[in-house]
């Protein structure tokens, strides 16, 4: 039976996603929309998040808790197993989180568009 074709390259796209997201320092964080630009497909900042969602489910590690919007807030924290897990991790990387958002979100910001040439 062959594979639809969308499916594929939604797949290929998670899969440049994650390769992205791997390479975010500890202690820093980004922006589905920065990494959507990076990719090379502006507006698609809600695909990443798709992507950071099904992150969960590999088997490798993905960083997911690293990608927050373009403000700073920890909008994808419930996908997380917790209220709390995703601002826990972050914390456990010396990221100060307050009332959901990423403190210093600006000095923290990691453009995938200068770091990765």
């Amino acid at each position: 039976m062959r594979k639809d074709a969308r499916n594929e390259d939604e797949v290929s796209f998670f899969d440049k996603v994650f390769k992205v997201v791997l390479r975010i320092p500890p202690g820093r964080v980004t922006s589905y929309g920065a990494i959507a630009e990076y990719l090379g497909t502006k507006g698609s900042a809600r695909m990443v998040g798709w992507a950071m969602n099904s992150s969960h489910t590999k088997t490798s590690a993905i960083q997911a808790h690293r990608v927050v919007n373009r403000i700073g807030l920890l909008t994808g924290k419930h996908h997380f197993g917790g209220q709390k897990v995703m601002q826990q991790l972050l914390e456990s990387e010396g990221i100060e989180v307050e009332d959901d958002k990423v403190v210093r979100f600006e000095d923290l910001f990691w453009d995938p568009k200068k770091e990765l040439k």
